[in-house]
């Protein structure tokens, strides 16, 4: 059987630009939240987010594709070439059939269209930019990164939500195992921090509105939390078939083994009480992996910090592991919930505490909600030696998906 090696890891987010650089940061027990202020938001309920003022993409795009390339596209372009240069990887005339991209996102170039819904009413629609389509729809993250750096395999888009960026991942890892690809980067990403979206997720009541205090303000699994802080950011892996990477002597930093997806068949946007959805998912990924529940060593939660989600996963979590349930934490704590590049930021948190011995916290966890009991390493980040970890991702639209990896 065809196995998946994780090779090279690429991101972007909120606590940091590079993967050791956020990784630092969540050790540390840093937050990514702040004020927004790349906009007028003193009408919004919600004024904070894990909004990147220092992201700049002018190392990979010259200044005409900068202005052509927006803002999602150009962070999953940053992710992916980190990742690429991370994995050694050499994109040849022979591999590149056989190398793809799965890269998705839950909103796109939302920026460019209320940009040009502006241009569109204040000066007519033949001043709309004939650069709006490639600049908004989704899958162009996946084709930008597929055209600079030739990769001319497998290639799409997922959208699951918040699961996005795990079901990328996992769709990949099943395309290798399958025979479809060699080669596949993967991930999620998401730059939904305008006027609009921001005013969207406060209308629909699902952010904190501690805007006095934003570092505190994503409180995953603590009695006082009130919401998710919306962010933006980009995660990429670079998934390989495991015998094509140790030919040419690639580090492999953890092999993908199991992969779990359901649904759960019940709310637009909230999670099913018991957690049923969430816990199918993480069996499936058990099996797929052929492991026990016990072999697990930790777990990355979804932990969004709303109050029906935390439970639930909790009240999962118990169902699949019962006593054997491992530490648990939620790195959203910090970054706050990315959306599409959640899940694949969430991988790579989990393959480095494998890599790295070190479980990062969650913190702002100061009060535990009672129905929250499992341990969740609060505040300081734990040296720990695991073998194998688990992710989970959960969506709008009752997606889950979960992500086991295992050292090599």
């Amino acid at each position: 059987m065809r196995r998946v090696a994780v090779t090279g890891m690429g991101m972007v987010t909120p606590v940091g630009i590079g993967v050791e650089a956020t990784w630092n940061a969540l050790l540390a027990g840093r937050s990514g939240i702040s004020k927004v202020t790349h906009f007028d938001a003193s009408q919004h309920t919600t004024q904070i987010s894990g909004y990147i003022p220092q992201f700049d993409a002018s190392h990979v795009l010259d200044p005409k594709e900068l202005r052509r390339v927006s803002r999602f596209q150009q962070m999953a372009l940053v992710a992916a070439d980190e990742a690429l240069i991370d994995s050694g990887l050499e994109i040849t005339d022979e591999l590149a059939p056989r190398a793809g991209v799965i890269v998705g996102s839950g909103i796109g170039g939302l920026q460019m269209i209320e940009e040009q819904l502006a241009v569109l009413k204040e000066r007519g629609p033949g001043r709309i930019s004939p650069f709006l389509t490639p600049m908004m729809i989704i899958d162009l993250a996946a084709g930008h990164i597929s055209i600079k750096y030739g990769l001319k395999g497998i290639n799409y888009a997922p959208v699951s939500a918040c699961a996005t960026g795990s079901h990328a991942i996992g769709e990949a890892g099943a395309a290798i195992v399958r025979d479809d690809a060699d080669v596949i980067i993967a991930g999620g990403v998401e730059a939904g921090i305008t006027p609009l979206g921001l005013g969207a997720f406060c209308a629909a009541r699902s952010l904190s509105t501690r805007n006095d205090d934003p570092a505190r303000a994503s409180r995953p699994f603590d009695a006082g939390r009130d919401g998710f802080v919306l962010a933006e950011g980009g995660a990429v892996l670079v998934l390989e078939e495991m015998e094509h990477a140790r030919s040419r002597g690639a580090r492999v930093y953890a092999e993908l083994v199991g992969y779990g997806a359901t649904a759960d068949a019940y709310h637009i946007t909230a999670p099913a009480s018991d957690g049923n959805g969430a816990m199918r998912a993480m069996e499936r990924a058990l099996e797929t992996a052929e492991l026990a529940p016990c072999d697990v060593g930790y777990i990355n939660a979804h932990g969004t910090s709303t109050d029906l989600g935390d439970i639930a996963e909790t009240r999962a979590i118990k169902g699949v592991f019962g006593a054997c349930a491992p530490p648990v934490s939620s790195t959203k704590s910090m970054t706050g919930h990315m959306i599409a590049a959640a899940g694949s930021a969430e991988a790579a948190f989990s393959i480095l505490a494998i890599e790295r011995g070190v479980l990062p916290p969650t913190i702002n966890l100061d009060d535990p909600d009672p129905e929250c009991d499992l341990d969740y390493v609060p505040n300081v980040a734990r040296e720990a030696k695991i073998d194998v970890a688990l992710s989970n991702s959960f969506g709008f639209g009752g997606h889950n998906a979960t992500l086991l990896f295992k050292r090599a």
